[in-house]
């Protein structure tokens, strides 16, 4: 129960925040942002912004690694969040975790969907790929543009704010993922993987053993 009003206030306070606290909203810088990220005309946006629009993505196929097989077992099934949280980020993920119940099964067998998700070629393809965005932004971006969009844009804002709560949220669901596994009772790896944020997570899709049908 501490754990779902956990939720329910991260959430809550996050959504009070972007609607009613953050900077102001450009809407028009916002859309022709996004029009230059959708379109592929990269050269003129931020790589420092471009890599952490990226990495939102990385984060929603990070969840999506665990809770579709955990969404199986629930009364309530992943997948709607997991679309919400593609055009909501955080604000869809959130509710689908305070949700929840705690499981640590999964019965019946995985489609070819859940053998992607469970491969650990998906794990190491998503770590290779933030890698890069990683040097990308910190080699070639322009820290003092995206400072200065932070404080004054809500959607530069928010949507650094949103990686942050997809990184500090990921522990609430790992456990129940080893667990399925076999490993919830190593508490030293559970630590090491929930401390190191995106990375350890990452590491864990590229380690963890497949689930038994």
């Amino acid at each position: 129960m501490n754990r779902k009003i956990a939720l329910w206030t991260i959430w809550a306070g996050f959504l009070i925040y972007v609607l009613f606290l953050a900077p102001p909203i450009h809407w028009q810088e916002t859309l022709n942002l996004l029009m230059k990220i959708l379109t592929f005309q990269w050269a003129s946006v931020n790589p420092v912004i471009l890599s952490l629009f990226a990495l939102i993505g990385v984060c929603i196929a990070l969840y999506s690694c665990v809770l579709f097989f955990d969404g199986r077992m629930q009364k309530l099934p992943f997948y709607p969040f997991a679309i919400a949280s593609i055009g909501t980020g955080v604000i869809g993920l959130i509710p689908y975790l305070a949700l929840r119940e705690a499981n640590q099964e999964f019965t019946g067998q995985k489609d070819t969907f859940l053998q992607l998700l469970d491969s650990r070629i998906t794990g190491l393809f998503l770590t290779l790929f933030t890698l890069a965005l990683l040097g990308f932004g910190i080699i070639f971006g322009d820290w003092g543009n995206y400072l200065q969009q932070f404080l004054s844009d809500r959607f530069i804002n928010g949507m650094s704010l949103a990686f942050c709560l997809f990184c500090l949220l990921f522990p609430t669901v790992l456990g129940d993922d080893m667990a399925r596994r076999g490993y919830y009772s190593n508490s030293q790896l559970f630590w090491l993987i929930a401390l190191i944020p995106l990375l350890g997570p990452l590491a864990y899709l590229c380690w963890r053993p497949p689930l038994r049908q």
